[in-house]
């Protein structure tokens, strides 16, 4: 009876809690994530996309801030191959997400890791990546568990609020600052994840590198200031790791 007992505590029955605690960790998510997907919502419509190409695009793509700046670009009839490179490059944070995931959730079945990326939204690795580094002691099981929590809160609501805002936009008031969420999700995002003094030079090379680049066509300063916050970044962390081996 204690070997059952003990399995069912470090195995298979331990997965709901870790489920409910993500589930938890993703529901202030919504504050943001629902005026986030009906702002998304109004403007695609209002740029000429019908409700199957918008939902699509919050179906298939589900990356907000890559949407919004494809979205833009499509309004100004910026040529493919940008509207493209662009949205790739707001989405280069993705592969750096799943870099540091991997070691947490690699061991798990590739159709789970499938899965896992598909649903890979920066809300979902924020709280995740927290969770799994004050809890080192959880199994790939257990962390694939509570990612999946996360998720469920966020991501279906994602696809609610982007229906809601494609149909209901015309009657939200102007006067509603519904856009609010935008700036708000990603300060809410990136600041708990400021730990270290290369990551504080990377962020304010990025901000003042889009300020700088403000001028250039397309948002291709945008790809401009995000290659200088990572060469920054990365040659701090060289110079700090330089000190310490001395």
């Amino acid at each position: 009876m204690f070997k059952i007992a003990q399995a069912r505590r470090g195995g298979f029955m331990t997965f709901p809690s870790d489920f409910w605690q993500g589930f938890r960790a993703g529901l202030p998510f919504l504050l943001v994530i629902l005026p986030f997907g009906i702002v998304f919502g109004v403007v695609a419509t209002e740029a000429g996309l019908n409700l199957s190409q918008t939902m699509g695009f919050s179906i298939f793509v589900i990356a907000g801030a890559a949407q919004f700046v494809a979205i833009q670009l499509m309004v100004e009839n910026a040529p493919v191959l940008i509207v493209l490179a662009t949205s790739l490059a707001v989405n280069l944070r993705m592969a750096m997400y799943s870099a540091s995931l991997a070691p947490h959730l690699g061991p798990v079945p590739w159709w789970k890791r499938a899965v896992v990326a598909y649903f890979m939204v920066d809300q979902a690795y924020a709280a995740s990546i927290l969770k799994y580094e004050d809890s080192p002691q959880m199994t790939p099981r257990q962390k694939l568990a509570y990612y999946m929590g996360v998720i469920t809160p966020v991501c279906p609501m994602w696809y609610v609020a982007t229906y809601g805002g494609a149909v209901l936009g015309d009657v939200i008031p102007q006067s509603l600052p519904i856009d609010f969420a935008v700036p708000i999700t990603f300060l809410a995002l990136i600041v708990p994840m400021l730990r270290s003094f290369a990551h504080v030079v990377a962020a304010l090379v990025s901000i003042i590198g889009v300020l700088v680049f403000s001028f250039v066509p397309f948002n291709l300063g945008l790809l401009l200031a995000a290659l200088l916050a990572m060469v920054a970044g990365a040659e701090v962390e060289r110079q700090i790791s330089k000190r310490a081996a001395r």
